[in-house]
């Protein structure tokens, strides 16, 4: 296995194991935990063949659980010990095996909780023989809802056992777990805050549509042998990988969406160097051994500092030396003040988008940015159950995930952020290779250019608003006409052509009344014999139809009477 020397944490924790006590063990990733009990228990296994199982191990994905049934296969090749991973997703045959496996007592159990609790409500596992009980990335667990589901597992086990906690990180609700669990456990604390030494960490300050040119800009400038790209939104992840495709550079994706074969091959191919990057979701981000891994890029920043430790731990493992790359969004600016906390260490931001044609980048100014990066340190949405005896199912973009025992998460196979705690709207920059943009920036630079150079800019008089309150100046009063002189008259309307019609008039909207006179003000008489003019159809009170020419007869005169 070409193991030179041990690292601290197998320093300390191989010989307490191998004494048989319960042991806390916290320390960053990246330090050989695995191993660090993995040794011992097969170092004990090997002295005592019983037929049956004697070893649990419980994780939070399936991805670790597979890893580390791997490393079972390697440590443990002379020693001959058998070992199976339980896990939810996959075909029905999976199932099968897994029962064969359960039944006929494989000398170690590597687990997900939530599929380990399908197989014993079938009433067929027996765990009366476990002596060794290991609980890694327990801390995972805990966020991924897992603690109710472990408690039940715990419960089917021998109270004379040795148990084994693993953990990142150290939080209030780690130690009271463990305090529920372990006996007089011996502790192991390591730095778990700071990145590993061999860790280049390099941040860009970019908006959302800038950050794809300058990941180009990287990928091109920098020696990337491999590169694992992170995001916290497993729909994020088809379109980055189609992006990175455009590049001209071979880039697959992996989340939650797909499955359990898929996501198996994909790191197969990864790991065999079959193509040079690969876009994740945080289901990569613990426990993950990637070999020669030289760069981890944060394509957003996640919402617990402690992921982002995680997240860059890919790189620079046993001593090597990593590039972590982090993009800074003016929605995230935040996220990088609990992260520089954490780590005790100011990071330099870079900028250099305008150097690329892209514009301005967002400036670092966390306080009036303040919030808007959403919660930080969350748990992430909860969701459905990935594995347990209700099935598997395939989740999509906005829906559901497989199934795999407790509140949904992005390891077990569900929600990894798909609403981002509530987050508003993000304010992206344009597309910087737009052509209007692009337009609108040279007309810009040009209009600058002819300020500095003295000549005033062509932009039309607006008359300036009149400020609240103000009331409207009263006009001058017209100049009266003298006395006596009469208004000029107006000229003459030239006579309507013969034949042609006057134009109807515009109808009056409907249910608009007709202007009321003023007080006092009556319509002039009509003269004598005069009729009233139509106002369209037949009006009754208008006067005698005409005769003849159209004139009025007069009335007849009275008889003579007789004196």
């Amino acid at each position: 296995m070409n193991y030179q020397q041990a690292t601290p944490v197998q320093e300390q924790a191989i010989p307490k194991i191998l004494e048989g006590k319960d042991l806390i063990a916290c320390a960053q990733t990246g330090t050989g935990k695995t191993a660090a009990y993995l040794l011992p228990l097969l170092d004990k296994i090997s002295h005592a063949k019983h037929g049956h199982t004697t070893t649990l191990i419980l994780v939070p994905t399936r991805e670790l659980a597979t890893q580390i049934d791997e490393q079972v296969m390697g440590f443990g090749y002379y020693v001959e010990a058998s070992s199976i991973a339980i896990y939810g997703g996959g075909k029905s045959e999976n199932w099968e095996q897994q029962k064969r496996a359960l039944t006929s007592g494989a000398d170690i159990i590597i687990a997900t909780p939530g599929r380990l609790i399908a197989h014993l409500q079938m009433g067929y596992v027996k765990f009366d023989q476990i002596k060794y009980l290991v609980l890694d990335e327990a801390d995972k667990m805990m966020d991924m809802g897992f603690s109710d589901d472990i408690f039940n597992i715990v419960r089917q086990l021998p109270k004379e056992r040795q148990t084994l906690l693993f953990s990142a990180t150290m939080p209030t609700k780690i130690r009271d777990f463990s305090q529920q669990i372990l006996k007089n456990p011996e502790e192991i604390r390591l730095a778990v805050s700071k990145p590993a030494a061999g860790i280049d960490q390099q941040m860009y300050m970019a908006f959302d549509r800038q950050k794809i040119y300058v990941l180009e800009h990287i990928i091109k400038t920098q020696d990337v042998q491999s590169m694992v790209l992170f995001t916290s939104q497993k729909a994020a992840v088809g379109g980055i990988v189609k992006a990175v495709n455009k590049l001209g550079i071979e880039a697959r994706g992996i989340s939650s969406d797909r499955t359990q074969e898929e996501r198996e091959e994909i790191m197969r191919a990864f790991k065999n160097k079959q193509f040079p990057i690969l876009v994740a979701t945080d289901v990569l981000s613990r426990g993950i051994d990637i070999d020669s891994l030289s760069h981890v890029v944060n394509y957003d920043i996640p919402r617990a500092a402690e992921d982002y430790v995680h997240r860059i731990g890919r790189t620079a493992r046993a001593a090597t030396k990593g590039t972590a790359i982090t993009f800074i969004s003016d929605q995230d600016q935040d996220r990088v003040v609990k992260i520089e906390k954490l780590i005790e260490r100011d990071l330099e931001k870079r900028s250099i988008t305008e150097e690329l044609g892209l514009g301005p980048a967002p400036e670092f100014d966390p306080k009036r940015f303040a919030g808007l990066g959403g919660k930080i340190g969350g748990r992430p949405e909860r969701g459905g159950r990935s594995g347990g005896s209700g099935g598997a199912r395939s989740g999509g973009f906005g829906g559901g995930g497989s199934r795999e025992g407790g509140p949904r998460r992005e390891g077990s196979g569900g929600r990894d952020g798909a609403r981002d705690g509530g987050r508003p709207p993000r304010r992206d920059a344009p597309d910087p290779k737009d052509p209007k943009h692009m337009e609108r920036m040279a007309n810009a630079k040009n209009a600058l250019a002819a300020l500095d150079a003295g000549h005033a800019p062509t932009v039309p008089y607006q008359r300036p608003p009149r400020p609240e309150g103000e009331a409207r100046p009263p006009r001058e009063p017209r100049t009266p006409r003298p006395e006596g002189e009469q208004r000029p008259p107006r000229e003459p309307r030239a006579p309507r052509p013969e034949g042609e019609q006057r134009p109807p008039r515009e109808p009056r909207p409907e249910g608009e009344a007709r202007a009321p006179r003023a007080e006092g003000e009556s319509q002039e008489p009509r003269a004598e014999g005069e009729r009233r003019r139509s106002r369209g159809g037949r009006n009754r009170k208008r006067g005698p139809k005409p005769e003849g020419n159209g004139e009025v007869a007069a009335p007849a005169a009275p008889a003579p009477t007789a004196e």
